[in-house]
């Protein structure tokens, strides 16, 4: 009986020892023995395994190598966007012919751009420039000249806008003749282009450049209302310049 005992202890103690002990993994040292070890009779698709494995952290590392340059790039540089400004426009005309609803507009306006960067220059590539009214284009696209932009370098443009006998949906024609019954009148000039951006010999590619100006016009008063043959002409002024907003 007491034998039997022993016994059964024994069995426990070893089942105890093999649930809480178990072998130890073996470890693959990189050696061709322990990688067979490690791979078992399976041979070929553990090879393609450790292969992948290895590919993919190449890959993870050159992907980390970059976005790190590329960090310490933009930390250095800080590039920012130009900044555009609206220092003036001159109201040739702004008639509207009642009861047609067409509208002859000539301005000259005046815009300046500035490169805030230290180290980066720019490249406009395509300019143009044109006035809209509450949403709608109301003067040709006049073509600016385009050119180089150095360090904290200021370009300004000072181009002609034509509008001839355009013709503005009903609820426009309305709401630009009260305006001008008010005495201001709110336009907004736009540029549009491509730009691209230099740091040293290096070119990036093209982006796409959208300039807002609000240009906000008030009556001159030494210049008052004149009717003339149907049309409604103003002279108005344009009280002082306007930063413009930069979409790249």
């Amino acid at each position: 009986m007491n034998d039997h005992t022993e016994a059964s202890k024994a069995v426990f103690f070893i089942n105890y020892l093999v649930f809480f002990f178990p072998e130890p993994p073996q470890v693959f040292d990189g050696s061709p023995m322990s990688g067979k070890r490690d791979c078992g009779h399976r041979d070929g698709d553990c090879e393609r395994r450790l292969f992948y494995r290895r590919l993919f952290a190449c890959f993870l590392f050159l992907i980390v190598i970059v976005l790190l340059i590329v960090l310490i790039v933009w930390l250095v540089l800080r590039p920012t966007r130009p900044r555009f400004y609206l220092q003036d426009t001159s109201v040739v005309q702004l008639n509207l012919t009642a009861g047609t609803g067409l509208l002859t507009s000539v301005l000259q306006v005046t815009i300046s751009s500035r490169n805030p960067n230290d180290r980066i220059g720019i490249y406009y590539d395509r300019l143009v420039s044109y006035a809209r009214y509450q949403g709608q284009q109301i003067t040709t696209s006049a073509i600016l000249p385009t050119g180089y932009q150095g360090h904290n370098d200021v370009i300004v443009w000072s181009p002609y806008l034509f509008g001839l006998a355009v013709p503005l949906a009903p609820d426009l024609a309305a709401a630009l003749s009260q305006d001008q019954h008010a005495g201001y009148v709110l336009l907004s000039v736009r540029i549009d282009g491509r730009l691209r951006w230099k740091v040293g010999t290096w070119i990036s590619g093209r982006y796409h450049l959208h300039v807002n100006c609000p240009a906000f016009l008030v009556l001159d008063s030494s210049k008052p209302y004149a009717p003339d043959a149907g049309s409604y002409f103003y002279r108005f002024q344009f009280p002082q310049y306007a930063r413009c907003s930069v979409d790249i």
